[in-house]
């Protein structure tokens, strides 16, 4: 066992990096979820007893921290470069001819990669370290969204190995696996939210957010398919490189190809569209490049594309099916979504009963009626859509389909959100909405209650047992009539009333996460729970207390004060304070003798030696909290290179200390 704090944690960060390799890199994990979350549980507990050993490349800084107000444009220090397209294969073999022409006939062979469905990104590490994530952009410039990249597991934190460049700018695909793009949306739909339409708008939105910590958990993955910068360049071709970012623990595509002629490019593209389907990611082609880098050279590039490699793209797969009917679907907020029903169809190797209409708006746009011929697509989309009616298949006897007037369920009166496109359920007694709002409540980012899933809700509904999340806390009274219920016995019972119990201990910030309080989810939740500390603080303040809140805007704080100050609100929380539940958030631990424990720190200009998001990431974990403007508030200004008007308004307020060699001070403090 090692006999330092520093040993240990050298020990465990080295063993969790190991195992992201081996789960991420070579897919072949060798531990549970449970013993890998064990690790970091301990490493988190050491790098807070010890904050002078944290560093920002720690295994444990992954997760964000506080929401950011907006986004830093990088410039790519090499243009990244559009791929011209192809949809057939004689354009594949005309554009063969092109190469061969310009490299005079001499060998060359073609690296194939599946073009991943994702969206393009750009990781920069220096000495090993990632300093820098961004997206595409325009191709010359992108948005930095390292604080963002950062939470994701399959992007390390540090390269390994001793032949690393001393700076190497990696590029590949962020996206999001097709199975857990599938049980994200099946959660927000069990919880009442629009499900997102596809993996790769979903990806682009997810690496958009300000708030980093609701990224963690989405499981987002990283494939590497080639490089901008190499300082000093170590390989002579893509293949070579392939090789060299699986060592420095950088996922690559096992799909990968070398093929050393025209006919392989093409036999390649057959096979791969025959096998797509059974990727774990959606690709909707791949990507042919000439291996060798100096021949690259002498290919060169137009000002749009590079000469040196295509893109094949395949046809979208799509099927068509008759429409039978459409339902509405209620959710926890009382947004009504149409959902089509229609003949089975066969699409990306599932059979489709069911398909996404979206909104009332778009059924408009598509003038779906019940009983058309439509076409639903499934191609880079998890949720089936209908996308086009075929007009001349349309039979005399077609009906419209019309938004509805009144709630489907409970039949109360429905209104269109203001400037928006949802029609909802304005009756919160809707027995779907109680239903939804339940199942919500019992989640697992929520109240994590075992056992209350879907099917027990319903039934707790349905016979009357509960109206709302307090009579959760009274079931124990209903024990004979619990265990009376479908596929409950006893040792059922006894769980369900255990995990209700054990829920009473949870912190403010999941309870007001459970409460369906419009736009406040688990990060908001936390937000409000930390600053206020107790509900009683909470309910008593006004919009203005509410906005001083980081992260927290005016439709945020006039949804919280709707809810507060109503009589239903105010009611419910009454019975969850009388049923025992805890209305309190524990204060975070921060080490005593933190040079940054409860400052408030403004960072200005470029640091020397550490992004701006890294940063805030290590103010945040040391006591501190960022903030982006100068006020009285301000304990600490931190400048860097080119610092500007914030330097000067610091310095008016008595604030900063211009010395050189500031920035390697904060460093010190890593």
């Amino acid at each position: 066992m090692p006999s330092k704090p520093a040993d240990e944690i050298k020990q465990l960060r080295d063993e969790i990096r190991k195992h992201d390799r081996l789960y991420f890199v070579e897919d072949n994990p060798r531990i549970t979820d449970r013993e890998y979350d064990k690790l970091m549980e301990r490493l988190r507990v050491l790098e807070a007893e010890h904050p002078d050993l944290l560093t920002s490349d720690s295994p444990s800084q992954r997760v964000g921290g506080e929401p950011i107000s907006g986004f830093a444009k990088v410039t790519h220090s090499v243009p990244m470069l559009s791929v011209d397209n192809t949809y057939d294969e004689v354009q594949l073999r005309e554009f063969d001819q092109r190469v061969r022409k310009a490299l005079a006939d001499e060998p060359y062979r073609y690296v194939v990669d599946p073009k991943v469905d994702g969206v393009a990104a750009s990781l920069v590490y220096e000495r090993g370290a990632l300093v820098l994530a961004a997206t595409r952009g325009d191709g010359v410039t992108g948005d930095d969204v390292t604080a963002n990249v950062k939470t994701i597991r399959a992007i390390p934190l540090q390269l390994v190995g001793d032949d690393v460049p001393q700076v190497i700018e990696i590029r590949g695909e962020v996206y999001w696996p097709k199975d857990d793009f599938a049980k994200f949306n099946a959660a927000r739909q069990e919880a009442g939210e629009p499900v997102f339409a596809n993996p790769r708008n979903a990806t682009a939105g997810t690496l958009k957010q300000l708030d980093p910590k609701k990224i963690a958990g989405r499981g987002l993955r990283f494939v590497a398919h080639g490089f901008g910068r190499m300082e000093p360049i170590l390989v002579e071709s893509h293949s070579e490189l392939s090789k060299k970012l699986q060592a420095w623990g950088v996922p690559v595509s096992s799909r990968m190809r070398v093929v050393d002629d025209i006919d392989g490019l093409i036999a390649e593209c057959h096979a791969l569209d025959r096998d797509r389907n059974t990727l774990a990611y959606e690709i909707d082609g791949l990507v042919a490049k000439v291996d060798a880098f100096p021949q690259r050279e002498r290919l060169g590039a137009t000002s749009k594309y590079p000469r040196w490699c295509i893109a094949y793209k395949f046809a979208a797969e799509q099927g068509e099916s008759k429409l039978l009917d459409v339902e509405f679907q209620v959710g926890k907020l009382g947004t009504i979504t149409p959902r089509a029903i229609m003949d089975p169809v066969q699409l990306a190797g599932t059979t489709v009963r069911h398909a996404s209409l979206h909104n009332f708006d778009q059924v408009a746009r598509l003038d779906v009626h019940i009983g058309d011929t439509v076409i639903v697509e499934k191609a880079g989309e998890i949720i089936p859509q209908v996308v086009r009616v075929v007009m001349e298949k349309r039979p005399k006897d077609a009906k419209p389909v019309i938004a509805p007037t009144a709630c489907p369920v409970c039949g109360h009166e429905v209104a269109q959100d203001e400037g928006g496109v949802y029609i909802r359920c304005l009756n919160p007694q809707c027995s779907a909405q109680r239903k939804e709002r339940l199942t919500y409540f019992c989640g697992r980012d929520q109240m994590d209650i075992e056992g209350a899933g879907e099917a027990l809700i319903i039934q707790l509904v349905d016979h009357e047992l509960i109206k709302d999340c307090s009579d959760l806390y009274h079931l124990h009274e209903r024990r004979d009539d619990l265990i009376a219920l479908e596929r409950m016995g006893e040792k059922s019972v006894d769980n369900l009333l255990a995990g209700i119990e054990a829920s009473k201990q949870k912190p403010l910030s999941k309870l007001l996460a459970a409460l369906n309080i419009r736009h406040v989810g688990g990060t908001t939740g936390e937000l409000l729970a930390e600053h206020f500390g107790d509900i009683d603080a909470l309910m008593d303040a006004d919009e203005e207390d509410l906005l001083a809140v980081d992260g927290v805007g005016p439709e945020l704080a006039k949804s919280v004060r709707t809810f507060f100050e109503s009589e239903d609100g105010q009611a419910l929380i009454d019975r969850l304070r009388a049923a025992g539940l805890n209305m309190t958030q524990p204060k975070r631990a921060v080490a005593a003798d933190s040079p940054f424990a409860g400052k408030t720190v403004v960072l200005t200009g470029t640091l020397e030696h550490l992004g701006r998001k890294e940063a805030e990431e290590l103010i945040k974990s040391l006591g501190g909290k960022s903030s982006g403007s100068v006020s009285k508030k301000t304990d600490l200004v931190i400048a860097g290179e080119k610092a500007g008007s914030k330097l000067k308004k610091a310095q008016e307020l008595g604030r900063s200390d211009r010395r050189s060699g500031i920035s390697d001070g904060f460093y010190g403090m890593r």
